[in-house]
């Protein structure tokens, strides 16, 4: 998927006009999606935060994630042997427009369709974004995060692999069957909702068997 991420935290100020804040200017990238927002249902009670849209070469936003939790850290092996993160439950959702394959805005080229294994992907990806080896120097992060994001990618473009199980979730009350696998830095689940987009999830601490998914009425509750 050609998109462009657009972190949260990282959201400049307008250099002209008067200056937006970074809450604010997060809240209306998620706004400007044309599609809705997955999050944990009214079952889960604890802290939810906004996390990151991703954006085509044209600005369209066509993927986010919304977080539920803890929100996480990077975890390393020696954290882990320490206990260090014992406490820290999250589970992030992501939530893809369902598009088929079509133009780019310039008319040059075609856009890759969006699918189940484009949100296992995503979420994969995510999981690995707080996680690496604490044995490992930092300089070889890069390294290894390139290594792993392919690993998760062919992991993600076989769904019917054994690496897969089938996990039943609801999702706007509806029993889903989601794809589902487990690793060592946590969990990882994707799956397709009646209300045209597919939905991915990632997380660790927190049981995914628990989990309901529903369509966000209020963005704002995640500010």
């Amino acid at each position: 998927m050609e998109t462009t991420s657009r972190a949260v935290a990282q959201a400049p100020a307008a250099e002209d006009g008067p200056q937006v804040h970074p809450a604010r200017r997060a809240v209306d990238d998620y706004l400007r999606a044309p599609f809705p927002w997955y999050g944990l249902d009214e079952a889960f009670t604890g802290p939810r935060w906004l996390m990151q849209v991703g954006t085509a070469a044209d600005g369209a936003v066509e993927h986010g994630s919304l977080g539920h939790g803890d929100e996480p850290t990077v975890r390393n092996e020696h954290a882990a042997a320490s206990g260090q993160d014992v406490k820290e439950k999250f589970a992030v959702v992501v939530t893809v427009a369902a598009n088929p394959v079509r133009r780019s805005a310039d008319g040059t080229g075609l856009l890759e369709a969006t699918s189940v294994s484009s949100a296992a992907w995503l979420a994969g990806v995510g999981l690995l974004s707080f996680t690496w080896p604490g044995q490992m120097d930092h300089s070889l992060r890069d390294d290894w995060l390139e290594q792993q994001t392919e690993t998760a990618w062919a992991l993600a473009d076989d769904l019917s692999g054994e690496q897969w199980s089938t996990l039943t979730l609801p999702v706007d009350g509806v029993p889903t069957p989601f794809h589902y696998r487990e690793s060592e830095f946590g969990w990882v689940l994707a799956g397709s909702t009646q209300a045209g987009v597919h939905v991915g999830a990632y997380g660790r601490g927190m049981s995914a068997y628990g989990l309901g998914f529903a369509a966000v009425k209020d963005i704002a509750a995640y500010t």
